[in-house]
């Protein structure tokens, strides 16, 4: 097969572009791939639904590009497949495939523009599996897990396996989550008491939402080396450390605030328990993705409240990790809707 070119639109959120960022590494694994990234910027007096109107009217697709995002000719280069992620990039996507004549691959929801002006839309929300060209899948990571030398076929940990490093990601305060005081200690206890019931040390890691008295309050703990094995400080760490973690854990925990770490942690093969506060809730349609992803027994989820020994030993015990390569899935997902891609 020849080279795959790719045109992969961003808007600079790193929580979509990642996204489509994995879509690419899947696209990788069938072959030769090239991924250009272009940064793009809505001008701000067009709102993103008269873009759509646009489109929908049958306006030149330069136009639009050149008119709603300063792309003009030269930016769009030459491309195969164009790839993006994030509604203030779907406009773009559509002309850029019209302009270039050539598929494309949307990683999101729909809003006002047809399934007809994607070749696919790659979304993690059952509700649209039966939609013309929506292919639900787990939430796209960039993240290899055989590169990580994470094992094909995990244990089952439990009381009676007990892991040797647990992994936690700390989220913090978002939109529909909000935890107490209490509750971080109480998760901090729970930290303790598992490495001296079980031995298990801790690999921990916060986040950019994670406040900085929790942050204080883990690097605290993390002088007891019984307890914590390696603690990552996201304030001077930065992104890009989760490998490092993934690669070392046995199982992870995860606050369930953040999909995107929940499924990372999924996508290495990792058993995970995610916690929650009493004050949470999801979208609905988040809330879908999650109970999918507890029926597909990829993880188990318990509130701090009720965060105990016994209790995380019997949720852990259920779990039972993602056996395949996520990358590979999605590649082969992808190969057989869209196979003139791939043709030599």
């Amino acid at each position: 097969m020849n080279e795959l070119k790719v045109l992969l639109l961003s808007d600079g959120r790193p929580g979509h572009y990642h996204l489509a960022e994995g879509v690419g590494a899947a696209l990788a694994r069938l072959g030769s791939a090239s991924i250009r990234e272009l940064r793009i910027d809505r001008n701000s007096l067009i709102p993103t639904r008269i873009l759509r109107r646009a489109l929908s009217a049958g306006l030149p697709p330069r136009l639009i590009l050149r008119l709603g995002y300063g792309v003009g000719p030269q930016a769009l280069g030459d491309a195969d497949l164009v790839l993006s992620a994030g509604g203030e990039t779907l406009p773009a996507n559509v002309a850029a495939a019209r302009a270039l004549d050539v598929p494309n691959i949307f990683c999101g929801s729909l809003r006002d523009v047809p399934p007809e002006d994607l070749s696919l839309v790659i979304t993690s929300y059952e509700r649209f599996a039966g939609r013309p060209r929506h292919l639900v899948t787990l939430k796209p990571s960039a993240m290899d897990p055989d590169a990580l030398g994470r094992p094909a076929a995990v244990p089952v940990f439990n009381g009676a396996n007990r892991p040797q490093f647990a992994g936690l990601l700390i989220g913090g305060d978002s939109g529909l989550f909000r935890y107490r005081t209490e509750e971080w200690q109480a998760l901090i206890a729970f930290l303790r008491a598992l490495s001296a019931a079980w031995g298990t040390r801790w690999l921990i890691s916060t986040s950019r939402r994670t406040d900085r008295s929790v942050g204080e309050a883990v690097f605290e703990l993390a002088k007891d080396k019984n307890v914590v094995a390696d603690f990552i400080d996201y304030r001077w760490a930065g992104p890009g450390t989760l490998p490092k973690l993934f690669g070392r854990s046995d199982i992870v925990v995860c606050t369930e605030d953040s999909s995107t770490m929940l499924s990372e942690a999924i996508a290495a093969r990792l058993p995970v328990i995610g916690v929650a506060p009493e004050h949470h809730s999801f979208k609905p349609e988040e809330a879908e993705y999650r109970q999918w992803l507890l029926a597909n027994d990829w993880c188990r989820c318990l509130s701090i409240a009720n965060l105990g020994i016994e209790t995380f030993s019997a949720a852990l015990g259920d779990v039972r990790p993602m056996s395949d390569n996520h990358l590979d899935r999605l590649a082969a997902d992808i190969k057989d809707r869209l196979p003139q891609l791939f043709r030599a």
